[in-house]
């Protein structure tokens, strides 16, 4: 557990905050570029650690982040024209270019310099893979982009979609890092009655005997190792016809996960705080994943006949939600007595609800860890210590701009182990089935 103190370190990301000032060292998603479709459509308020900020897109196409009030009288700048090539306040005209310059001063009188020496706040963007990042750390510190594989990426390879979350950021990103909780909130009774099909073996098994295998063994062990981003962990299962079962997740400082799939997986999911209360739940495919053999199969992700509930949440844009608190969720009591465990209808939903319920931001000290919370654990050592070493002038974890940082070699994988094959080769460049696929790839 943690103390108080360590545990409002964590979750606290406003201005000031210790959290807040290591987070705006990253490059970090605003929103997403379909929100701005057009070169002077309307512009979209963007609240993000806290801050008020307006995005909008100008004439010549480049999105600008700026404050939400006028530097002038401290009205919304929502409410302002977009027209060539800047944001008006509509109050008395101040025009503003995407970078918070003023360019225009109508009210004032035509030989007056005032104009050059206000500047609304502007945060510097760059759009990739359906995102429109920023960076809101001072200027002198700012790095290069941290590409995940989308900047070289047309827009037919890549999705992206985010989901609104009532929670703290952290704990919304704790639910993806652990991989003991799928042999309880994501089981369905009928799993049981699977039959072999032949995949129980070392190798890649299908879908749906992995799920018959996190409900076989449901105490798995962890074993992990720290890397330049984060940490990658394998949880470790038996399976039924006794073989050495992993599923491979990764965590990417400050707010990326990586969840295991079959072969392995290009995507991640990323908890960005909207404020110390609420973030956005981004999910990206930023890297294409050829799956020449079909190793996996269809399952419960994409079965059509599948009864029981499907992942939810990986769409493009941004995803309404129907399962709520204020609905509880649509928990259907009858459904959790004969059909699935929570009775919640999809995978992302029955997530939404565990850590929704904690409440807004849930008082660490509370809590009893115990053995599979290992990748919780050391999440939350690396945030926190990153965050006090900021503040003594220590670099961040994770940036880019330094050498053997390749963002674009993250994955997470899941497989049958063969005997005494090693899994942290599994998702690199020397894995062979990533070279297969990116074989794959290359030929078509």
């Amino acid at each position: 557990m943690l103390s108080k103190e360590e545990n409002e370190i964590l979750t606290r990301v406003g201005p000031g905050t210790l959290m807040g000032d290591l987070l705006r060292r990253y490059w970090t998603p605003a929103c997403l570029s379909s929100e701005l479709p057009d070169s002077d459509s309307d512009p979209i308020r963007v609240r993000l650690l806290g801050e008020n900020l307006i995005a909008f897109r100008d004439t010549n196409g480049k999105v600008g982040l700026i404050q939400n009030n006028c530097p002038h009288r401290g009205a919304s700048l929502f409410f302002g024209r977009n027209e060539e090539s800047g944001l008006r306040c509509v109050y008395h005209g101040w025009k503003f270019s995407v970078d918070g310059t003023c360019v225009d001063m109508p009210n004032e009188p035509a030989e007056s310099d005032f104009k050059a020496k206000v500047k609304a706040v502007a945060y510097p963007t760059h759009e990739s893979g359906g995102i429109v990042w920023t960076y809101m750390g001072p200027e002198s510190t700012i790095t290069p982009f941290r590409d995940f594989g989308s900047d070289s990426l047309p827009q037919d390879q890549w999705r992206v979609g985010k989901q609104l979350s009532t929670c703290n950021w952290v704990q919304g990103m704790e639910g993806n890092l652990d991989s003991a909780h799928i042999s309880y909130l994501h089981q369905y009774f009928a799993i049981k009655d699977i039959p072999d099909d032949g995949t129980d073996r070392p190798g890649y098994p299908s879908n749906l005997m992995s799920m018959k295998f996190w409900r076989h063994d449901r105490a798995p062990r962890f074993e992990m190792v720290d890397e330049w981003y984060g940490y990658r962990y394998a949880a470790v299962r038996t399976t039924p016809n006794g073989h050495k079962h992993i599923r491979v997740n990764a965590y990417i400082v400050p707010w990326g996960t990586a969840v295991a799939s079959i072969p392995f997986g290009g995507g991640q999911g990323l908890f960005v705080p909207i404020d110390d209360e609420n973030c956005f739940r981004y999910f990206i495919a930023m890297q294409p994943v050829v799956n020449p053999r079909g190793l996996g199969g269809q399952g419960y992700a994409s079965d059509p006949n599948w009864p029981y509930g499907v992942f939810g949440g990986a769409g493009r844009g941004t995803i309404a939600r129907t399962l709520t608190a204020e609905n509880d969720y649509l928990i259907d009591r009858e459904k959790q007595r004969k059909v699935s465990y929570s009775g919640i209808d999809d995978f992302v939903s029955q997530d939404l609800m565990v850590t929704e319920s904690m409440g807004a931001i849930f008082d660490r000290s509370n809590e009893r860890l115990g053995t599979t919370d290992v990748p919780i654990i050391r999440m939350r050592r690396i945030l926190i210590d990153a965050a006090k070493g900021l503040a003594q002038g220590q670099q961040p974890p994770a940036l880019a701009g330094v050498e053997g940082h390749d963002f674009r070699n993250i994955r997470a994988v899941e497989k049958i182990l063969e005997p005494g094959e090693s899994w942290q080769m599994l998702g690199t460049w020397d894995d062979p089935a990533v070279q297969e696929s990116m074989a794959a790839l290359q030929a078509h």
